[in-house]
């Protein structure tokens, strides 16, 4: 393995996967869908009400998605080995898992990765 080659450009690299792709896939799992907005209004107002006083018996459950996706300046910073932010990472991996499940392979964890 060459120096300027991290492990996810290798990675990328054997399993055939395209860095635009991977920006492509980021960027359709993590856009905030109808669903998100509808749990971030209800933690709103579930917060509004609290500052109130008045109490709702109804919680939101679930996650939102972050509404980030991968960058191309992150994605260049973690192809190249530079130091990557948590929260980037588990974009890429998320990112990755979804283009290998397209091509029919097994899932991968972050140690793989970086």
């Amino acid at each position: 393995m060459a120096e300027s080659e991290s492990k996810l450009s290798t990675f990328l690299n054997t399993n055939k996967l395209d860095a635009k792709r991977l920006l492509a896939a980021s960027h359709k799992l993590e856009t905030l869908q109808i669903e998100d907005r509808k749990l971030k209004l209800a933690k709103r107002q579930q917060k509004k009400s609290a500052a109130a006083g008045k109490e709702s018996g109804e919680k939101p459950t679930g996650k939102p998605r972050s509404g980030r996706p991968v960058t191309p300046r992150s994605l260049t910073a973690a192809l190249s080995g530079t130091a990557v932010s948590g929260p980037t990472k588990q974009r890429i991996l998320r990112a990755v898992n979804y283009l290998l499940e397209q091509k029919k392979k097994d899932k991968v964890d972050l140690r793989q990765l970086f």
